[in-house]
Parts: structure tokens; C-alpha cells; sequence
């Protein structure tokens, strides 16, 4: 029925208008930021599982950091672990120099000189070997057997690798009251070394094998951050070439109502003719 006072077309077509307007900023937005979801409503499920994946995704970088530093801290303390190695080589080397028949008490002394600074060396290496300012070889931090520092190596707060260095200082190595001095002396101290080397060879390779243990886990690391980050990219990415075939789709509807609009607010205009 032809009226002037409602204009139904023209409410309808500004009811379209507004939609396909809405549609058409929506579907620009998604293309100008790259992501699928804007707002909640977009998709709530896939929002929140997007959310929790992207967590994941963080904490997974900075699992990956911790599991650098942790094999960082224990190339350090394999480095001064290596020189102690050396220092009790050469403890060894003077201990047998000292059981020749060839040398008397008198050249004994001038090599227990030596061995006694190279005693009082392991512990300068023992304490000195820091990371962050703690000592690692030495005993006095929390990195010692038995203690151990916990390193956070995956999404959740069980995912921890716990590094353990034994104490390796002069007197955990039964080598600080040792000397040269004569040949009974030197027997004592050649036989404790041997254990000293031992103990530090043995610690060595436990150092090794938990460096190992954190490479392993930096590689399973990039691996799952790499899985993750693709299934986020699947719920939360958009489709640009769908966003665009949307985006020109809410173009030309967005006109056509445009169009629509001006043409039904013609038409109260258009009756007035009928009572002229």
C-alpha cells in the first residue's frame, strides 16, 4: 500500500546499508591486521584457544632461554673443571719427579713449592668459576650435588631440568694437605691424586651429559614452538584471500544498498505527484 508517512523501503534498505557497512569494516579489519578474530564474538572457542596456545608459544621462548643458559652454566663450569683436570696432570707430574732417587730433600722442597701453589690454584679455579656471580665449583651455591638449581624448560612449571656440579675444590678432592717433601709423602700424594683425577674426570662427564641433556631439549623446544605457533596461525589467522573476496562481496552490497536508500526516499516524493 503506497503511503507517505513510513517509508518501509527505505527503513529496509538502511537496515541492509547498516549490515553490509558492518560486514565491510569488519572484513577490512581482519585484512589490516592479519588476524581472523577481532572481537570475542567472532569466534569465542577459537579465541580462547587461541589465547592459550599464544601463552604456551611465550613461555616456550623463554623455556628456550632458560635451557641456554642452563647448558651456558655448564660450559663454564666445564672449562674450569678442565683446568683443574690440568693442575692435578701437573700435581702428578711433580709427585713422580719428587719419588727420583735422582733428587734429594733439598729439591724436593723446591718442588713441594710448586705443588703447593698448584693446591691453592684448585680452590682459586673452584671459586672463581662463576656464572651471575655464583661460584660453581667450590661447594658454596646452590649448584652443588645434592642441592641443585632448577631450570623451567617447557610450558608448564614440572617441565625442569635440575643442575647438579660437584664440589671439585682442594679439599673435596683430598688433595689440600698433601705434599712432596720426601718420598713417602710423595707416594701418599701420588696415590690421592690419581683419586682426584678420577673424581674430576667422573664430574666432567656428568657436566657433559646434562650439557647434552639441555641441547636435546632446546631442539624439542624449537620443535614445539614451531608446532604451536602453526596451529595458532590456523584458528587465528585470516584467510586473505577469502577476506578479500568478502571484502568485494560487502563492497558492492554496501553500494546497492546505497543505491536502494536513495531510490526509497524517492518515492514519498513520487506519490505527492498523485494529489498535485
Amino acid at each position: 500500500m503506497p503511503v507517505i508517512s513510513t517509508n518501509t523501503s527505505a527503513n529496509t534498505a538502511l537496515r541492509y546499508l547498516n549490515s553490509n557497512s558492518a560486514e565491510q569494516s569488519s572484513v577490512t579489519a581482519k585484512i589490516a591486521s592479519g588476524s581472523r578474530i577481532q572481537k570475542a564474538s567472532d569466534d569465542a572457542a577459537g579465541l580462547a584457544i587461541g589465547t592459550k596456545i599464544e601463552s604456551d608459544v611465550t613461555t616456550l621462548q623463554q623455556a628456550a632461554t632458560n635451557a641456554s643458559n642452563g647448558a651456558s652454566i655448564l660450559q663454564a663450569a666445564d672449562g674450569g673443571l678442565s683446568n683443574i683436570s690440568d693442575i692435578l696432570q701437573r700435581m702428578k707430574q711433580l709427585s713422580t719427579q719428587a719419588l727420583s732417587g735422582a733428587v734429594t730433600d733439598d729439591e724436593r722442597a723446591f718442588i713441594d713449592a710448586e705443588f703447593q701453589e698448584l693446591i691453592e690454584e684448585i680452590d682459586g679455579i673452584a671459586t672463581g668459576t662463576r656464572f651471575n656471580g655464583q661460584s660453581l665449583l667450590d661447594g658454596s651455591t646452590d649448584f652443588v650435588t645434592g642441592t641443585g638449581v632448577d631450570f623451567m624448560v617447557g610450558s608448564d612449571v614440572t617441565d625442569t631440568i635440575t643442575v647438579e656440579i660437584a664440589d671439585v675444590d682442594a679439599t673435596a678432592l683430598a688433595v689440600n694437605a698433601l705434599d712432596v717433601t720426601d718420598t713417602t709423602n710423595a707416594t701418599a700424594a701420588s696415590t690421592a691424586i690419581d683419586t682426584a683425577i678420577a673424581t674430576v674426570s667422573q664430574t666432567r662427564a656428568e657436566v657433559g651429559a646434562q650439557i647434552s641433556r639441555f641441547e636435546f631439549r632446546g631442539d624439542s623446544i624449537a620443535t614445539q614452538t614451531e608446532n604451536l605457533d602453526a596451529a595458532q596461525s590456523s584458528i587465528m589467522d585470516a584467510d586473505i584471500a577469502y577476506e578479500q573476496a568478502k571484502l568485494s562481496s560487502a563492497e558492492v552490497l554496501t553500494e546497492a544498498s546505497i543505491a536502494a536508500l536513495a531510490k526509497a526516499n524517492q518515492t514519498p516524493e513520487s506519490l505527492l505527484q498523485l494529489i498535485r
